[in-house]
């Protein structure tokens, strides 16, 4: 069967993510990006506390007082997630830059540790002449530090960066200039070029021991799987666009960040949204958000993780109750697992509340309307998405987020990959309890190929707009869509 052809508007919305300002990160930059951050939190931290005690020290005579040290903890958390907002300790930041985002992120900190004090009324323990010290001197020694330490992360940022595997498409002219660039002036690790089918390798001595032909366009996938690789770039003439669309849609399932870097010398760009690669115009055409936005996605996680903790706690006697329903219910395990596909395809076990007896599935077929396998503790549950519950345990894990695209069964990927366009695209972000879909009328049972589509549509547009206010919207819409009939 062939695969089925999204709207237009739809696929213009498939580039994942649009920026224009600065060259998207790695796969795996994020997790420098977070060493980044808290090697700059815990300077800063450990200059406001040392600076608070020594002011207090100076100014009581004795030891430091509790709420002294109160106010050292609290600074000191609550700068974790404000500086992340203000993306004040950024890699790719100047100095200037830098700084200027520390002042607002200090001066909203002591912002609302003024406010926490008014609220507490315990503004008059403190001095003033000591908390205005203490204000002033903190940004300023905040300041001085920040310049070193971020010289140094970007040192180490620059050298361990892109130690990422990537290929080009292309053994053209361009190409090998493309390659050039990332091997001398990026420091990229570059294996090699993939040609296309008709495409000569010796065309502008694109063989070379530095950059070796690994295959053709035919050989692409293998070449991925074989060789790890995380980014592909495109270096394909700007006449090249119907080959250039085909990979590009062919690459969406593959888990990798994709870069076209065209011949755009003959033409005359007008309010472009490029990046700039060593003067080389690059577009990007799909990454992660996670990836590209690291401050936001890392304020997601914490988030996630907090509200499923708070989850579990508050609902330990619900949990429990159905646990004892279910297992009563009909013989089996109280939690049923399943193998899904995860962030960037990875395999994940999801947790449910198990709503069917007992039976051998080998298709995965999805619950019907009056399936006999679901027990009438299950139809509750399935009705009312309890059974969907432990699955707060796989967002403390960080197997999943309280948003983004609901998890499916591997045989459904397997089935529906073939037929839909980009739908494996819906991995890019970490699978959801909820999602954009849900809220928007396409839960449960999705019994033809249109559904589905609908529903891949919505994933890919919750990818694109992703922010975190986005998340609360739908987090708070969520039990509205709970009354639906369409449940089963």
């Amino acid at each position: 069967m062939s695969r089925i052809q999204p709207p237009v508007e739809a696929l213009n919305r498939v580039s994942l993510n649009k920026r224009t300002h600065e060259f998207p990160l790695a796969p795996q930059a994020s997790g420098r990006v977070q060493f980044a951050f808290w090697m700059q939190w815990a300077v800063a931290t450990f200059i406001q506390c040392s600076l608070l005690i020594w002011l207090a020290v100076e100014k009581t005579g004795s030891d430091v007082a509790s709420h002294y040290r109160m106010l050292a903890v609290v600074s000191s958390l609550l700068a974790i997630p404000l500086f992340a907002v203000f993306r004040a300790y950024s890699i790719r930041s100047g100095y200037l830059v830098g700084i200027a985002r520390i002042l607002a992120a200090w001066s909203t900190l002591v912002a609302m540790l003024a406010f926490i004090a008014f609220v507490t009324k315990t503004s008059e323990s403190y001095s003033r002449e000591v908390i205005l010290q203490w204000v002033a001197a903190g940004f300023g020694l905040q300041a001085l530090a920040f310049v070193p330490v971020h010289k140094i992360v970007r040192r180490m940022d620059k050298r361990h960066r892109f130690a990422n595997a990537s290929v080009i498409i292309g053994c053209g002219d361009i190409a090998l200039t493309l390659a050039t660039k990332l091997r001398h002036e990026r420091k990229e690790s570059m294996l090699g070029m993939v040609c296309l089918d008709d495409e000569d390798p010796h065309n502008g001595n694109a063989e070379t021991p530095y950059y070796p032909t690994l295959g053709t366009v035919s050989q692409l996938r293998s070449i991925l799987r074989d060789n790890r690789v995380n980014r592909v770039y495109i270096a394909l003439p700007a006449k090249e666009t119907d080959q250039i669309e085909g990979l590009y849609v062919d690459l969406l399932d593959a888990s990798v960040d994709v870069v076209w870097v065209p011949d755009f010398a003959n033409l005359k760009l007008l309010n472009h949204s490029i990046y700039n690669l060593g003067g080389m115009p690059a577009i990007n055409l799909n990454e992660s958000p996670l990836t590209s936005y690291p401050g936001s996605a890392f304020l997601k996680s914490i988030m996630d993780r907090t509200c499923a903790l708070l989850g579990i706690l508050l609902l330990s006697p619900l949990l429990l109750g159905v646990a004892i329903a279910v297992k009563l219910s009909s013989p089996g395990p109280v939690l049923f697992r399943q193998k899904r596909h995860g962030w960037n395809g990875n395999i994940i076990e999801v947790l449910k509340f198990r709503s069917m007896r007992m039976h051998d599935d080998q298709k995965v077929k999805q619950a019907t309307k009056d399936d006999p396998r679901v027990t009438p503790v299950g139809r509750f549950l399935r009705r009312s998405s309890i059974d969907e519950l432990p699955q707060l345990f796989n967002v403390l894990k960080g197997d999943m987020s309280l948003v983004g695209p609901r998890p499916h069964a591997i045989a459904h990927n397997d089935y529906y990959s073939d037929k839909i366009i980009a739908y494996m695209a819906r991995h890019r972000i970490k699978p959801g309890i909820t999602g954009l879909a849900q809220i928007s009328g396409y839960r449960g049972e999705t019994e033809t190929i249109d559904k589905m589509q609908k529903r891949v549509e919505l994933d890919l547009d919750y990818i694109n707009h992703w922010s975190l206010w986005l998340d609360v919207k739908i987090l708070i819409k969520t039990p509205l869509t709970l009354i639906s009939k369409d449940i089963y």
